[in-house]
C-alpha cells in the first residue's frame, strides 16, 4: 500500500470523490500544512492555524497509480482559486499537494508543469505542493461524512457532482 494527501476544498467532498475509484483502501479526513499541534476543525476553521483541510488516501499503486489520482485530484476541484472551493473560503480549503516522497514531489510538479503547458485553465494553477510533514487525523465525526450523511443539503450540492464525475470519467480505467 502506499498513501497521498490532498487538499482541494471541504474534506467530505474530497474524501467522498476518491471512494469511487477502485484500489482506494481507505481515505482518512484530517488536517495538514499548519503550525499547531493536534489542531481541531473549530481551530482549522478559525483560520488561525495555517492547516489545510486534506484527505489522505491509502492505495493499492498495482490498481490505481499517484498519477490518476493527480488526474483525479485535478478533476475534482478548481486549483485556480486560492485559499477557495466553490462556496468555502478561506486558507484551510486551498489546493495543495502533500508529498510523501521525492517521487511524489516531483510527479506533482510535473504534472501541474504538463497541465499549464496544455493550457486547460484561464487561470494559473496555485496548487502548493510541498513535502507531508504531519497529518492530524480530523476527529470522527467527520471521518465518511457523506456516507453517513447522504441526505445532507451541503453533500447534495457539492459532494454528490464530485463523486459522479469520478464515476462517469474514471470508472473502470484506474491505473
Amino acid at each position: 500500500m502506499a498513501q497521498a494527501t490532498f487538499g482541494g476544498g471541504c474534506f467530505w467532498c474530497v474524501e467522498a470523490a476518491f471512494e469511487q475509484l477502485d484500489g482506494i483502501e481507505s481515505a482518512t479526513s484530517g488536517y495538514a500544512g499548519g503550525d499547531t499541534d493536534t489542531p481541531t476543525y473549530r481551530e482549522v476553521c478559525s483560520g488561525t492555524t495555517g492547516h489545510a483541510e486534506v484527505v489522505q488516501l491509502e492505495y493499492d499503486p498495482e490498481t490505481v497509480s499517484y498519477e490518476k489520482l493527480l488526474e483525479v485530484f485535478f478533476t475534482i476541484h478548481n486549483p485556480t482559486t486560492r485559499d477557495r472551493e466553490g462556496p468555502d473560503v478561506g486558507s484551510q480549503y486551498r489546493s495543495a499537494i502533500y508529498a510523501h516522497d521525492d517521487e511524489q514531489l516531483e510527479l506533482a510538479e510535473s504534472f501541474v508543469e504538463a497541465l499549464e503547458a496544455e493550457g486547460g485553465y484561464d487561470d494559473p494553477i496555485v496548487t502548493e505542493i510541498e513535502p507531508l510533514e504531519t497529518f492530524y487525523e480530523a476527529e470522527q465525526k467527520h471521518q465518511n461524512y457523506f456516507e453517513k450523511n447522504p441526505n445532507d443539503a451541503y453533500c447534495s450540492m457539492h459532494a454528490a457532482p464530485k463523486m459522479e464525475k469520478v464515476r462517469e470519467r474514471f470508472a473502470k480505467q484506474n491505473a
